[in-house]
């Protein structure tokens, strides 16, 4: 869940917060990606922006889910109690999630429709909303009236399928271990080595809301006047509440704890999103390699496992029978024309374990890796074969199949490159950190050899990060192109004639290349990092 990001991607994430929120949202932003977790005191000191401004930036941050909070205990100086203290740490993913907006809001119009959408939408600008707050919204006099409980079901369909959920804990404590703990966990330590167990890890843990609770809607949530639910609450606790605002202010512990009125508050779930198009592009991606038969059978287990998979980078799909498999399968058109036989052949091309008895006990599960794996490597040769030549996409395929140093005359030898030539195309890979290089002496170092091989984990991260930079280089670009021709992307219907008409074109046509790319682009980051 949590992904360190690289340079090129704090540098998008750095646009994409100036872009929606201003330079000093922006400039906290970039401290804390850069800095990692940090408290209110030391981004003060980094950002050297006043304590209103690091504090009026947190509570955007916050608001729109790009950053999280959460408590720490540590001990006091010269046995004085101890100290609690407010961390705050960048959600790069989220951040990054705002260019993706316009194939969420697709998704939903798509799925449940535009009056879904419009709601959904509401929450993409303002983070996080009441129901309440929803309801106000509708009132608004610009804004066609619908009624509540129409409004209401709207809303009910985005939780049910789970594009919304509740907000997670606004400021969760993370208790010091006790000794059992920490003994535990150095023993684990010993055995395995991830990071699941970071201080950030444990903050959005506690921080989520039980599953149980995470998608429920509570029917006296609802109501067509907002403040009589709260009246009562409201005017017992008038004091109490003043009280607590003078103590935000001398703590920042308290900072963005605004919401008085005690209501639940409901978010974007972009986990889901990143679900949907996981599946979609393993569906696409076994269409374009296999057939149509072979994505609909794929399509149809993603489809029935989806609310059983407890995250998003699932593996392995969850075990099916034949019978559930088909049930869904037949749920489409395409697939009322498939048989059983045709379904079990377009399980085998997917790479299932056929039973040796059909019928008796007959489970199959895909492998999700794999399928987004085989679609890396395509991307990655597409890159190199565009970059280097054909001769260099030989060369380069040939290392990825051996999974292992190769010397540049066996190189040469088997991809019928001549030596001279190959010995450029792979010094000139290596430069750009395609290929790794490894040098061996023999005869007390009279003879040496080069040996060449691909390192996927550290290529894909270098490929990711010059995807971030692509993506940030097409958005500085349609922004400039934006400022250039202001005038006349405002041009009145009426007056986009003669040479104006033809400027008015010529804009549309470069902005609507550069959304395009920019999807595309997406499409690719999303396979190396979100999949």
């Amino acid at each position: 869940m949590l992904t360190t990001p690289s340079q090129h991607g704090i540098k998008l994430a750095v646009n994409l917060i100036s872009a929606y929120f201003g330079d000093i949202v922006a400039k906290v932003c970039e401290c804390l990606l850069r800095k990692g977790t940090l408290p209110l005191a030391q981004i003060i000191h980094f950002t050297e922006l006043s304590k209103q401004n690091a504090v009026n930036s947190l509570l955007v941050l916050i608001q729109h889910n790009c950053v999280q909070a959460f408590a720490t205990q540590s001990e006091g100086r010269f046995g004085a109690a101890p100290r609690i203290s407010t961390q705050y740490m960048a959600l790069f993913d989220n951040i990054i999630h705002h260019m993706r907006f316009p194939k969420f809001i697709a998704i939903v119009n798509e799925e449940l429709g535009k009056e879904c959408e419009e709601i959904f939408v509401w929450l993409l600008q303002d983070g996080r909303l009441s129901v309440n707050d929803i309801v106000e919204r509708q009132k608004e006099p610009s804004r066609n009236s619908t009624a509540s409980d129409a409004l209401h079901e709207c809303f009910r369909k985005l939780v049910n399928a789970q594009y919304v959920e509740r907000c997670p804990a606004h400021e969760p404590f993370l208790a010091p271990p006790t000794e059992e703990e920490t003994a535990a966990k150095k023993r684990a330590a010993k055995f395995t080595k991830t990071g699941e167990d970071t201080i950030e890890a444990r903050a959005l843990a506690e921080a989520s809301p039980m599953d149980s609770v995470r998608f429920l809607l509570e029917t006296d949530t609802w109501t067509d006047d907002p403040e009589q639910k709260s009246n009562d609450d409201s005017s017992n606790l008038a004091s109490a509440g003043e009280k607590r605002k003078l103590d935000a202010l001398e703590s920042d512990t308290k900072l963005w704890a605004t919401n008085q009125k005690k209501e639940v508050l409901w978010r974007v779930n972009f986990e889901e999103f990143v679900r949907r198009l996981r599946h979609k592009s393993c569906i696409e991606n076994v269409r374009a390699r296999l057939d149509s038969g072979a994505a609909t059978v794929l399509g149809a287990v993603l489809e029935a496992t989806r609310r059983t998979e407890t995250k998003v980078k699932v593996e392995i799909s969850v075990p099916l029978s034949i019978d559930d498999i088909m049930q869904e399968v037949i749920k489409s058109e395409e697939g009322r024309t498939m048989n059983s036989d045709r379904v079990r052949a377009s399980l085998a091309q997917l790479g299932c374990d056929m039973p040796s008895i059909t019928g008796i006990d007959e489970t199959y599960s895909i492998d999700l890796k794999k399928i987004l794996e085989l679609a890396q490597i395509k991307e990655v040769e597409s890159i190199v074969l565009k970059r280097y030549g054909k001769e260099a996409s030989r060369i380069f395929k040939l290392l990825l199949q051996a999974d292992r140093v190769v010397e540049t005359e066996m190189i040469s030898k088997d991809t019928f490159v001549d030596k001279k030539d190959a010995a450029k195309i792979l010094h000139q890979m290596w430069k750009d950190d395609y290929l790794h290089l490894q040098v061996m002496e023999k005869d007390k170092g009279k003879q040496k050899y080069l040996l060449w091989a691909v390192k996927k984990p550290e290529l894909w991260q270098h490929i990711l990060d010059d995807m971030y930079h692509a993506a940030l280089n097409l958005r500085l670009r349609s922004a400039f192109e934006q400022e250039k021709d202001k005038e006349i992307a405002q041009l009145p219907r009426e007056k986009r004639e003669g040479e104006l008409g033809k400027r008015f074109d010529r804009w549309m046509k470069i902005r609507l290349v550069l959304e395009s790319s920019l999807m595309k682009l997406d499409d690719a980051i999303l396979l190396f990092n979100d999949f």
